[in-house]
């Protein structure tokens, strides 16, 4: 058994849609690719993530929905349950996020990337935003990031 099965990418995504489900299966699926190591990946929505699922991964894939300029009110609630247990034991932990977005997605993100520079978490990858009308394109890209971001966590990279 090497050190990497033991690392773990934790995706927390908002799924309040069939689309958006899509979007959290596929980033799952590409997490556990077979050509990975570890397949020690999870996904839970922001409701059943706790600062115990935060503190034992090795880094986070964030995903959600852009509501009234803003992330969505489940994504926030898990920030506010998790920041103070994990402030000071998560410094420089790795994320990327995504954003399903009906307009410009920019407040969402921006709202997201405060409260993470709180916390002194990383960007691995730049925001993916997935602008406008759904496209089927958006669960490619979406597993493309889950899949870079799990295999720098297998890599022990992050």
């Amino acid at each position: 058994m090497t050190l990497a099965t033991h690392r773990k990418l934790l995706i927390v995504a908002h799924q309040p849609s069939p689309n958006t489900e899509l979007l959290a299966r596929a980033a799952l699926a590409a997490a556990k690719d077979p050509a990975l190591d570890s397949g020690c990946s999870r996904l839970l929505l922001p409701g059943q993530a706790s600062a115990a699922d935060v503190l034992s991964c090795d880094a986070l894939l964030l995903g959600t929905t852009e509501n009234f300029g803003y992330m969505a009110g489940a994504l926030k609630d898990f920030f506010e349950r998790i920041y103070y247990p994990c402030l000071e034991h998560t410094q420089g932990k790795p994320y990327a996020l995504w954003v399903r977005a009906g307009q410009d997605g920019l407040g969402a993100q921006a709202s997201v990337e405060r409260i993470i520079t709180g916390l002194g978490w990383r960007a691995v990858q730049p925001a993916l935003i997935l602008r406008g009308q759904w496209q089927d394109e958006y669960i490619d890209q979406v597993r493309e990031l889950s899949l870079t971001v799990a295999a720098g966590v297998d890599a022990g990279i992050y």
